[in-house]
C-alpha cells in the first residue's frame, strides 16, 4: 500500500543537515473515525503498526468532551474509540478537548470504557491563548508517556522556559498593532492561515496584540476614484498593510491600488508573491509612466509586460509545473541608494547575510527586460536568484517599510523565530523598526 510505504519512507527522512534518521515521526490523520475519506489511511496505519511493532508505534486520539446540563459527556469519546478499535487500532493516549478542565471522574470513566490508563487521558481545555497548550500537556506528563512507550534512548525533559515566558506574558500586553490584509479569499480565512500565523509570530516579537483587519481587494476597486467606504477607511486607518499571494485576475487591481496608497502615504507595506508583483506593476504604471503595464497572467497583450510567464514553464501542462520549494535568494546590492548610502532593510532583518533560503510557489516573475528601468526609477530589486536573472526582493529606499518578496516567507515563520519580512512589517507598524535595526548592528 502506497500510504504505508510512504509513511515508512517519510519517517526515515533526515530533517536537518546531520543526515541522521529522526528518532520520532509524527503522522496526523484528520477527519473523524468512520469517514470514508480517511479509511484507507487508517488501514495503512494499522498495517504500519503491525510491521514496526506496538513498541515503536504510539497512537493518540483527539476527542470532544461536550458539556451538557453542567455535565461532561464521554459518549462521543467512547464511540470514537470503539470505532477505532474495530479497525484494528487502539489508542495509548486520548486528548480530550473540553471547555473546562477534565474532572477526575470523567477521566476515570473514559479510562474504564476505552481501555486507557487514567493518567493517559489528557485534558486539553480552553486556555487564554493557544501557546499555553504545550505547557498544559507538559504539566500532564505527555513527554514522559512518549519517552516510556517508545523506549527512547535519550531522556526527554523539554525546557519550555522561553516558550512559557512568552505565552504567559502575552496576556499582559496592552498595546495593539492594526494590520490590513488585502485578499481575495477572505470568505474562507483559513486560506491565509500561514500568513495569519506569521503575523502573530511577528506581533509576539514586538510585544503587541495583533488586530487583523480584512479587506476585499475588489472593494478597493469599486471606490478607487473617491477612496471612500469601509474598506478604504480600514486601509487608511491601519498601521500596516500586507498583500498575500493568489492567482487570477479578480482583485489584482485592488492590490495594486493598495500598493500605491502605501507607497504614496509612507504606510508600511509587505507584498508576498502576487503582492510583490503588484508592487512592480504599480510602480511601472504610476512612477515609470509605462501605460498599460501589467502581468501577462492578466493581460497577454500588455504593451509593457513587466511581469511575465517564466520561460522554462510549460503553459500547456498546468499541473505540477510551478517553481516550487526552497530556493536561494542573494542580496545583490549592499548599498541600494548611492545618494543617501541606504542599505537593504530586509537584508538587515535577515542579520546581514548575503543569501537566504526561502520557499517558492509561482509561475510568473519580473520581466528581465525591465529590470534596469525599474531599478533606475527608484524601486530597487535587491534580491535575486543564484543566476542573478530572477528578481525576488524589491524595496524603496527612504520609505518606512515598503518591501515585496516573490517567495513565501510565512512558511518558515515560528512562534519564537518570526519570519524577518513579517517582523519588519510589524516593527515598522509599531514604530520600532529603526531602534531594532540600530540595536542589531551594535
Amino acid at each position: 500500500m502506497r500510504s504505508r510505504t510512504g509513511s515508512k519512507k517519510t519517517a526515515k527522512t533526515p530533517t536537518d543537515d546531520s543526515g541522521k534518521e529522526p528518532d520520532v515521526c509524527l503522522i496526523e490523520v484528520g477527519g473523524t473515525v468512520g469517514d470514508i475519506e480517511s479509511s484507507v489511511f487508517l488501514e495503512a496505519l494499522r498495517q504500519f503498526q503491525f510491521r514496526v511493532g506496538t513498541e515503536n508505534f504510539l497512537l493518540s486520539f483527539v476527542s470532544l468532551v461536550p458539556i451538557l446540563s453542567d455535565e461532561q459527556k464521554t459518549k462521543p469519546t467512547q464511540h470514537g474509540v470503539k470505532d477505532l478499535r474495530s479497525l484494528g487500532l487502539s489508542p495509548s493516549v486520548i486528548f480530550c478537548r473540553c471547555k473546562e478542565e477534565l474532572e477526575m471522574a470523567t477521566r476515570q470513566k473514559i479510562s474504564d470504557f476505552c481501555h486507557v490508563p487514567a493518567d493517559h487521558v489528557l485534558s486539553v481545555h480552553d486556555v487564554k491563548n493557544v501557546y499555553q497548550v504545550p505547557i498544559l500537556l507538559q504539566q500532564q506528563g505527555l513527554h514522559a508517556m512518549i519517552y516510556q512507550h517508545l523506549k527512547l534512548d535519550t531522556p526527554c525533559d523539554p525546557d519550555l522556559g522561553d516558550w512559557a515566558n512568552v505565552a504567559n506574558k502575552m496576556e499582559s500586553w496592552t498595546d495593539t498593532v492594526q494590520i490590513c490584509l488585502i485578499g481575495k479569499y477572505n470568505g474562507l480565512q483559513d486560506s491565509y492561515l500561514s500568513i495569519i500565523k506569521a503575523l502573530r509570530h511577528a506581533a509576539i516579537a514586538c510585544e503587541h496584540k495583533l488586530d487583523l483587519q480584512w479587506v476585499e481587494a475588489t472593494d478597493l476597486e469599486e471606490h478607487q476614484d473617491t477612496m471612500t467606504g469601509e474598506s478604504w477607511e480600514k486601509v487608511k486607518n491601519c498601521q500596516g498593510v500586507i498583500v498575500p499571494g493568489g492567482f487570477g485576475n479578480r482583485g489584482f487591481d485592488g492590490k495594486v491600488l493598495a500598493a500605491r496608497y502605501c507607497r504614496e502615504n509612507n504606510k508600511p507595506y509587505l507584498g508576498v508573491c502576487l503582492g510583490f508583483q503588484a508592487v512592480v506593476v504599480e510602480y511601472a504604471r504610476n512612477v515609470l509612466g509605462l501605460e498599460g503595464a501589467n502581468s501577462t497572467e492578466f493581460d497577454e497583450k500588455s504593451p509593457h509586460p513587466v511581469v511575465f510567464f517564466m520561460p522554462e514553464i510549460d503553459k500547456e501542462t498546468m499541473g505540477g509545473n510551478m517553481r516550487l520549494g526552497s530556493r536561494v535568494t542573494k542580496f545583490t546590492h549592499p548599498v541600494i541608494d548611492e545618494a543617501t548610502g541606504a542599505t537593504s532593510i530586509l537584508q538587515k532583518l535577515y542579520g546581514g547575510t548575503e543569501m537566504v533560503h526561502e520557499r517558492h510557489r509561482h509561475r510568473y516573475e519580473v520581466n528581465p527586460d525591465y529590470v534596469d528601468q525599474i531599478n533606475d526609477g527608484g524601486l530597487k530589486l535587491v534580491g535575486r536568484d543564484e543566476t542573478g536573472t530572477r528578481m525576488e526582493v524589491a524595496e524603496i529606499p527612504g520609505h518606512p517599510y515598503y518591501v515585496g518578496v516573490q517567495y513565501h516567507p510565512e512558511f518558515k515563520s515560528r512562534p519564537l523565530i518570526p519570519s524577518p519580512p513579517f517582523r519588519g512589517l510589524l516593527l515598522a507598524a509599531c514604530g520600532k523598526l529603526e531602534s531594532y535595526l540600530a540595536a542589531e548592528q551594535q
